[in-house]
């Protein structure tokens, strides 16, 4: 008997809100024990449990990204910087070094929930892309607040400037790649073909030069609450 093809993701179908809800949930437990947590276990064995779970899932997924049937150069080489973040949170999750959780905070939280809320995704629940997929993308998320209000590893100004440098040097290499291979990683080089948040910006290369800008100013935000009164570090 031949079996049906599985159907194609669809955006906010059960598998997707099912997805969110885990997401959600999860994120609320580990507030929680990691908040319980602090003093008492200064190894966070639970922390480097979900190091090993992040490689896990991350690992295999890139792997398979590279089987014919998955590969696509335009799409499935791992320098996203999702596919950075899901490995960086690996390691800030194992040692807790604050450039690592301070990447994985302003990577995760503002990028890869993007890529959580409107998923490029092809495949639909249950094939190994779709699982493995949600694995790394919500493990992100859950590392970034596990760690900053569950374990209390809080950004600063350092770390605000090294997630900067780092995502400048990252556009930097991924746009010149994009150029030598013709590929359009990132939407740095031009705009999706379909209509996107993007179009509210401006042509290239403007759009570029706005979302970065908007990028910049949200993570210095996204710092300021972590440092008011204290004057943070750096």
């Amino acid at each position: 008997m031949v079996l049906p093809l599985a159907a194609a993701f669809t955006p906010y179908d059960a598998s997707h809100v099912g997805a969110l809800v885990v997401l959600v949930v999860g994120a609320v437990v580990l507030v929680v024990v990691g908040r319980r947590l602090r003093g008492r276990d200064p190894a966070d064995r639970l922390g480097r449990a979900m190091a090993v779970a992040m490689l896990a899932t991350t690992l295999p997924l890139q792997v398979l990204y590279f089987t014919p049937d998955y590969w696509n150069v335009q799409k499935t080489l791992p320098i996203q910087l999702c596919d950075l973040a899901s490995f960086v949170s690996a390691y800030a999750l194992w040692t807790h070094r604050r450039w690592a959780v301070g990447l994985t905070y302003y990577w995760g939280l503002t990028l890869t929930t993007q890529a959580i809320l409107t998923p490029d995704l092809d495949s639909a629940f249950p094939d190994p892309i779709f699982l493995l997929f949600w694995g790394m993308h919500v493990g992100t998320v859950w590392a970034a607040i596990y760690l900053v209000w569950g374990r209390g590893v809080t950004p600063d100004w350092r770390t605000f400037r090294v997630a900067v440098l780092a995502t400048a040097g990252w556009a930097a290499a991924v746009f010149t790649l994009n150029v030598l291979a013709g590929t359009n990683y990132g939407f740095l080089n031009r705009k999706p073909s379909a209509a996107s948040a993007l179009d509210l910006l401006g042509p290239w290369p403007w759009y570029v030069l706005l979302e970065i800008a908007i990028i910049v100013a949200a993570w210095a935000l996204a710092t300021w609450p972590w440092v008011r009164g204290g004057g943070g570090a750096g």
